[in-house]
Formats: structure tokens, C-alpha cells, sequence
């Protein structure tokens, strides 16, 4: 499998895992490192993955309110073998978000290390 075929099977599980509020799926996706980042409301947002999995845990998931999904890869770069930059939309209702990914290729997979997102309200 090629590396850009690798980096969309990974934002495939990362789309299962946000549409259907997942953790455990989201654990494998993201580096346990990871750090998650907006600014949308004027203010610097950072959570850890011990911070941000508790809030994915509380909040109703889009698939059980029967939302849709609208999952989307706008772009895939590779800075080399093992590092890649992705920008994506998806909706976790009332809110549409753009996404920019960073992830890393180790021990033999890729894992987002870094998200920073901006969102819209529906």
C-alpha cells in the first residue's frame, strides 16, 4: 500500500471516530502526544489527548442524532516518507470544521500528531 493510500485509510478512521463519538477509535488515529488546537473564538484552545478524549466521551455523537456525514479530504502533502500534511472538512452539528493534520509515520504507521482546526457555525 502506498503511503498516500496508508495516510486516507488513517482519515477514514478518523471520520468513524469523530461521526461516531469513538475514543477507542480515535486512540489509534491519534499519537498519544497529540496536541489539538483552535482559535476560532479569539482565544488559543490546546488540549492534550487525556483532555480532549474526555469531551469526545460527553458529547452526543452526529451518528446517534442521525446527522450525516460530510466528511471530506481537500489535501494530502508529504514533507518526505514519514511526514504528511492533510486539510479536511467534516460537521459534528451545529458546528462545520476545517482540519489541518499533521501526522507522522512510526514503528509502521502514520498517527496525527498535531490538529488545528477552525469551525462555522450551521
Amino acid at each position: 500500500m502506498s503511503a498516500f493510500d496508508e495516510v486516507v485509510q488513517v482519515l477514514g478512521e478518523y471520520f468513524d471516530g469523530l461521526h461516531h463519538g469513538d475514543t477507542s477509535i480515535l486512540r489509534r488515529v491519534f499519537h498519544p502526544q497529540a496536541h489539538y488546537y483552535s482559535a476560532t473564538d479569539g482565544t488559543l484552545l490546546h488540549l492534550g489527548m487525556e483532555e480532549y478524549f474526555p469531551i469526545v466521551d460527553k458529547r452526543p455523537s452526529p451518528a446517534s442524532q442521525g446527522h450525516a456525514r460530510t466528511d471530506r479530504i481537500l489535501s494530502i502533502e508529504f514533507a518526505g516518507p514519514v511526514t504528511a500534511f492533510v486539510k479536511l472538512e467534516c460537521s459534528i452539528p451545529p458546528k462545520h470544521f476545517t482540519d489541518f493534520l499533521t501526522l507522522v509515520k512510526l514503528e509502521g504507521r502514520w498517527q496525527i500528531v498535531a490538529k488545528v482546526f477552525h469551525y462555522e457555525m450551521a
